[in-house]
C-alpha cells in the first residue's frame, strides 16, 4: 500500500511499506503548506526536482534533522557545503534511467522549465509515481507513459510558469496514468487555476482526483 500525502504546492510525502520520502518540500513561507518543517520526520529519502526556491524549500533542513539523503540533479551536490552537508549526503543523478536503490528505485526525467529541472519517476511496493515537477507540455511525455506505465501521475496545473489546465490534460492523454492529481496551482494569484477545469479536460485520459493539502490518496 502506498500513500501519497499533498503538502501543498509540489510539494509530496509518500509512505511505501518501509519507507518515507518527501518530494519538493517548500514549507516556510508556503501560504497553503499543510505542515511545517519540523513535523516532516522519518524520511530516508528528500527528492528535489530543481533549485528553486519554491521547490528546494526546506530540504536541506529536514534532510539534515532526519539523517536523509538529498536525491536530484547532480549539481545539487555543489551547494552541499554551504548548507552543512557532505557530498554522501546526496544521490546527484542526472535525466535517463531508473536507478535501483534498494528499497526503491528513483530514476529522473526531462523537464521544460529552468534551475536544473527535472522530474521524477519513483516505483516501490509495485507502484510507480511520475511526478513531472515544474515543465511545460512535451512530447516525450508519451515515451515515460510507455516505459514506466505510471499509477499516479503528479502533474502541474497552475499555467504561468508550467502547464496550465489545458496543456496538462494533454499530457494525461501522452502518459496515461491510471490516476492523475493535479498540484502547483493556487499557491500565489499567478497559478490560481481552477483544477475542476483541469479534470473536466483530462478525465476521457485519466481518472483525476483533486485533493486539497494535508490530503492523502492511496494507490488502489
Amino acid at each position: 500500500m502506498v500513500k501519497l500525502k499533498w503538502l501543498g504546492h509540489a510539494g509530496w510525502i509518500v509512505e511505501f511499506s518501509n519507507l518515507k520520502i518527501v518530494i519538493d518540500p517548500f514549507l516556510t513561507g508556503n501560504p497553503k503548506a499543510a505542515m511545517e518543517e519540523k513535523d516532516i520526520n522519518n524520511v530516508k529519502y528528500v527528492l528535489v526536482t530543481h533549485s528553486h526556491f519554491d521547490h528546494i524549500g526546506d530540504a536541506y533542513k529536514i534532510a539534515r534533522r532526519n539523517k536523509a539523503k538529498i536525491v536530484g540533479m547532480y549539481e545539487l551536490t555543489l551547494d552541499a557545503e554551504k548548507n552543512g552537508l557532505a557530498e554522501d549526503d546526496f544521490i546527484g543523478m542526472n535525466k535517463g534511467s531508473l536507478n535501483n536503490l534498494g528499497d526503491i528505485s528513483i530514476g529522473l526525467t526531462a523537464a521544460v522549465h529552468s534551475g536544473n529541472e527535472s522530474g521524477f519517476v519513483i516505483r516501490g511496493d509495485n507502484k510507480t509515481i511520475y511526478h513531472a515537477g515544474d515543465t511545460a507540455l512535451f512530447g516525450d511525455m508519451k515515451y515515460i507513459g510507455e516505459l514506466y506505465k505510471p499509477d499516479v501521475a503528479l502533474l502541474p496545473t497552475g499555467g504561468f510558469f508550467t502547464m496550465g489546465p489545458e496543456e496538462a490534460s494533454i499530457a494525461t492523454e501522452l502518459l496515461r496514468p491510471k490516476y492523475t492529481i493535479p498540484m502547483h496551482y493556487g499557491t500565489f494569484p499567478p497559478i490560481d487555476s481552477n483544477p475542476e477545469e483541469f479534470k473536466k479536460l483530462a478525465e476521457k485520459y485519466t481518472n483525476v482526483k483533486i485533493l486539497k493539502p494535508g490530503d492523502t490518496f492511496t494507490i488502489p
